[in-house]
């Protein structure tokens, strides 16, 4: 009778291998992390230099010179508070229609909830470029041109379909019987989504709120549409007129790109765990 040896791994070799894994793992993900975040070490490290050419910054700054930040603030800075309150504001149309919309899809019994749903995914996929057009036109004959409104309400429309599709996917998951007993409680469709819904769904609108933020903050295409004089000029606009063909003053121009860096790093960084919670939530029911 043919006897089968087992030959089994020692099991003080096991957390070993488990921790060369790890550390394999650690230098695999330290390396990408600095693949992707040399633009912006070298964005920094040139506008420490802006007396250098932008083929002379030397890779380590020998030493700090904030002139260059100095003259963006000067030059940009007002373009800077401009993006702050078109993106603040797109925030709040974004949230102020997204919501109740997403309230409406996720607990009222419509037919077409599917259909409108995929629909707001597919606007999604219309480039930027046809839209800034159709608006033009329409922004004409409104008075719209060249006015903050009309640029928040362009730029909430980039964040509207995003976070309808989130906040839905969470506002799923609130349970009925939550609703019903602050309708049983005499709380009416509106109180019931103040009071009940909003605070629930706290996480999914962080992040609806964030994301359209990055959105307004980064817009280019409508800010470039939309306007044709310099009543309003977001800081991405003024970036863009900033490079000429012979530009000279590269300190300048990286130092108003870190500048312009600086509130959507540090909005990600204060929501980080709101991200992460309303991004899953909606997916556990």
């Amino acid at each position: 009778m043919a006897t089968t040896t087992v030959t089994q791994t020692p099991t003080a070799q096991r957390p070993a291998t488990r921790a060369k894994r790890r550390w394999g793992a650690t230098v695999v993900g330290v390396l990408i992390l600095s693949v992707m975040l040399f633009p912006l070490y070298w964005m920094l490290n040139t506008a420490l230099q802006p007396t250098s050419g932008l083929l002379e910054v030397s890779p380590i700054p020998h030493g700090v010179d904030l002139s260059g930040f100095t003259s963006a603030i000067r030059e940009q800075g007002g373009h800077l508070l401009t993006s702050l309150a078109v993106a603040f504001g797109a925030v709040t149309i974004c949230l102020a229609i997204a919501a109740p919309a997403a309230y409406g899809l996720a607990q009222f019994r419509l037919r077409a909830t599917r259909t409108i749903v995929f629909g707001t995914l597919i606007t999604q996929m219309v480039p930027g470029i046809v839209i800034a057009n159709a608006l033009y036109s329409a922004y004409v004959d409104l008075g719209l041109v060249n006015s903050y409104f009309g640029l928040m309400l362009a730029d909430a429309s980039l964040g509207i379909p995003f976070a309808i599709v989130l906040m839905r996917s969470f506002m799923v998951a609130i349970p009925k019987e939550v609703i019903e007993a602050a309708e049983v409680d005499g709380a009416g469709r509106l109180r019931t989504f103040v009071q009940v819904v909003l605070p629930m769904s706290r996480n999914s609108l962080i992040t609806a709120g964030l994301f359209s933020f990055l959105y307004a903050w980064s817009d280019f295409m409508f800010a470039l549409t939309l306007n044709t004089t310099d009543d309003v000029k977001p800081v991405t606009l003024g970036i863009y007129q900033y490079i000429g063909a012979h530009v000279g003053d590269w300190g300048s121009v990286m130092a108003a790109s870190v500048l312009s860096a600086i509130p959507a790093a540090v909005l990600l960084v204060l929501a980080q765990k709101y991200i992460a919670a309303g991004i899953t939530g909606g997916s556990v029911k």
